[in-house]
């Protein structure tokens, strides 16, 4: 899972949570009008709140994108000429299943001194990192046991057919169960 970060307008993902998708590419542009929607990485979003954000009043969220849960293209480009720094591009409408999670930003103005940092997420990085791969892992455990659980009951009813049948219904039913999991953790 690659992930990436967008600042948003909270008005503008509540909008986009009622349609299923987020069509925003940057503070005053729409996709249609930029052509992608501006993203960064997870050092890089501090610096564009500094630099482009400063001066909203109304409450703003980070998206946190699962780029593997997009349909469309991520292409990392620098933001203008001559600017090495690259910067992830989504060149195309930005599904709400694909963000995992939203962090509140609070408001502030331009007279607020906070750091930059001091409005990002809680905890550090490497603690929130461990914690979604040891959800990430303990889905696949429990879609393994669902596996397990549907060979054994098909292999207690018959032999070949049943098993097969039994190892095939329980992978499906952890899967779903584990899709739900993911989906309510995240929203």
């Amino acid at each position: 899972m690659a992930t990436i970060f967008h600042l948003a307008l909270a008005s503008d993902w509540a909008a986009a949570n009622e349609v299923g998708v987020y069509t925003i590419s940057t503070r005053g542009r729409t996709l249609a009008e930029e052509g992608f929607i501006h993203a960064s990485r997870g050092d890089q979003w501090p610096k564009v709140r500094e630099l482009f954000y400063s001066d909203v009043t109304e409450p703003m969220v980070l998206l946190q994108i699962d780029t593997d849960l997009l349909d469309v293209p991520v292409v990392e480009e620098p933001p203008a000429p001559g600017v090495a720094e690259t910067f992830p591009h989504i060149y195309g409408p930005l599904p709400v299943e694909a963000v995992v999670k939203v962090l509140p930003m609070p408001a502030r103005g331009a007279a607020t001194s906070d750091p930059p940092a001091a409005t990002g997420p809680s905890e550090p990085f490497g603690t929130l990192y461990l914690r979604e791969m040891f959800f990430n892992v303990t889905l696949v455990v429990l879609i393994l046991a669902a596996t397990a659980i549907g060979l054994c009951i098909g292999g207690a009813i018959g032999e070949e057919v049943p098993a097969l049948v039994g190892l095939v219904a329980g992978a499906l039913v952890g899967l779903a169960l584990a899709r739900w999991l993911y989906v309510r953790r995240h929203h």
